[in-house]
């Protein structure tokens, strides 16, 4: 591989710059928008999961990969955009995944055939990039005061925008065409292209080199081997040959792409500074943010539409169920500035601390299962502070413990980590609730005791997350970047 070159002169518009620098918060709200597009990405199938079959003369096994096709396209995808975010740009390559999006989404529309669906849910896949390279971008363009608050909303939007799309799908799949839904993410995704064009400037720092081809190649293998078994193992049998399979090439496949990234002067992922204890120790806990967070963002909807007859459910359609857990987006909004200033003032370490103590009041809360819908929805709020809380200081930890060249690669693999976290706890879900059942006049639905043990697993995890966070040491001043302490403004306690 050749030498990195030196960084070329910045692409940055003239008048996008003078709105970043006037009117910081235009590029945030730009910027935090591109999130609302990645959640309303991520759900808008979900409800819709029973009617594909149907709809497209397919089996439910076959309509379940309309979400594992999503989830393994996205988590290859991201570590190489922010990557080439890195090397040519990180709003050029926004761009690129945006035009993607809006590309599938379109395609999605007009789907003649399942096939044609999934190819359509693939190319939208690339949108988990985005996430990590509207936080690495904040980074390069705002002014310091406004990067903690900024990249506190754009993290938070994944949950505002869930909790808007659940209820948005609903009426859509009740009133009108799911068509329309991929219609209107293509439309979305073209005003973000324009708007991204317009207001955000971009970035000036570079890195130089070759883009790690064989890297690519490598973790995009194993991480679909990694996820193909963890998303579809309950489904397959999680001692079938294919699965145990799928483990054991991954297990094969990261030693030999590690040695590999180590002896590459400009590799895709620096394990060398990935290894550093406050990056590690921050990507692990983001595993851990991911699976508590999951586990009550997903399974309260389910709670909230299950028969009265149950014991538990409170038998709510999908449109009032959404409606009943807007709160939900509400709480992440507001408390994404609070995380902000707690971040300022006693540093984001604290943040997370906080945030993840929260989940484990929210996850125990569900735990026992509130017969009272105020009670269920005081549970769910209390869980979004804490996501919220957690999830705008996870960004902010690892741009102060890498390179300021580094910053999309290494929140690209952050925002990866958490992926992973919300995908195990989805397995997790899918082996309790199937194991532990009751039948209802025929009807066979997991049972309280199913939903008990998911959320204390979550509760469980964000007690280790808050551990692990608590322990995590502070990245020391020459393993910074130049301008790393910018982001926030006090010490990291």
């Amino acid at each position: 591989m050749s030498e990195l070159a030196p960084a070329p002169p910045a692409t940055t518009g003239d008048d996008a710059s003078a709105i970043a620098r006037r009117r910081p918060a235009v590029a945030i709200g730009v910027l935090a928008s591109c999130g609302l597009l990645v959640a309303l990405i991520q759900t808008m199938v979900v409800p819709l999961l029973p009617q594909f079959p149907r709809l497209m003369s397919t089996t439910p096994s076959t309509a379940a990969w309309l979400i594992t096709a999503t989830l393994v396209a996205g988590a290859v995808s991201a570590p190489v955009l922010g990557r080439l975010g890195d090397m040519y740009g990180k709003r050029r390559m926004l761009l690129s995944s945006l035009v993607l999006i809006g590309l599938g989404s379109l395609l999605g529309a007009l789907a003649p055939n399942i096939l044609v669906l999934l190819v359509a849910r693939v190319l939208q896949g690339v949108s988990f990039g985005v996430i990590a390279l509207g936080m690495s971008l904040m980074r390069d363009v705002l002014p310091a005061e406004k990067i903690g608050g900024g990249v506190g909303l754009m993290s938070s939007s994944l949950g505002v925008g869930g909790a808007i799309g659940l209820p948005l799908t609903g009426v859509v799949a009740q009133f009108a065409s799911w068509r329309w839904l991929f219609a209107g993410a293509a439309v979305v995704a073209l005003v973000q292209i324009l708007l991204v064009v317009r207001l955000v400037p971009e970035s000036g720092v570079r890195t130089g080199g070759r883009f790690d081809l064989i890297g690519a190649a490598g973790i995009g293998t194993a991480l679909v081997c990694l996820l193909l078994a963890v998303s579809k193992g309950g489904e397959w049998g999680w001692a079938s040959p294919v699965t145990l399979g799928l483990l054991g090439a991954f297990l094969a496949i990261v030693p030999v792409w590690g040695r590999h990234e180590l002896r590459t002067r400009a590799p895709l992922v620096d394990l060398r500074v990935t290894a550093r204890p406050p990056v590690l120790w921050t990507n692990v806990t983001s595993v851990l943010i991911g699976f508590s967070m999951f586990a009550t963002f997903v399974v309260a909807t389910q709670i909230l539409q299950a028969p009265v007859e149950t014991g538990y459910g409170f038998g709510l359609s999908l449109i009032v169920a959404g409606v009943v857990l807007l709160p939900i987006g509400g709480a992440m909004v507001v408390f994404s500035s609070t995380s902000a200033l707690i971040s300022r003032t006693r540093g984001p370490r604290t943040t997370l601390v906080l945030g993840a103590s929260v989940l484990v009041v929210g996850n125990v809360a569900f735990a026992l299962l509130p017969g009272s819908l105020l009670l269920l929805m005081l549970a769910a709020t209390v869980a979004s502070i804490g996501a919220a809380l957690a999830y705008s200081a996870l960004p902010l930890l690892i741009m102060r413990a890498v390179p300021e060249t580094e910053t999309a690669a290494a929140n690209s693999l952050n925002t990866l980590m958490r992926q992973l976290g919300t995908s195990s706890c989805t397995a997790v879900v899918a082996a309790v609730t199937t194991a532990m059942t009751l039948d209802l006049g025929g009807q066979v639905l997991p049972s309280s005791g199913a939903y008990t043990t998911i959320f204390l697993a979550g509760a469980g995890a964000a007690v280790l997350g808050t551990v692990v966070a608590a322990l995590t040491p502070s990245p020391r001043g020459a393993d910074r970047s130049e301008n790393a302490g910018a982001l926030v403004t006090s010490s990291t306690p």
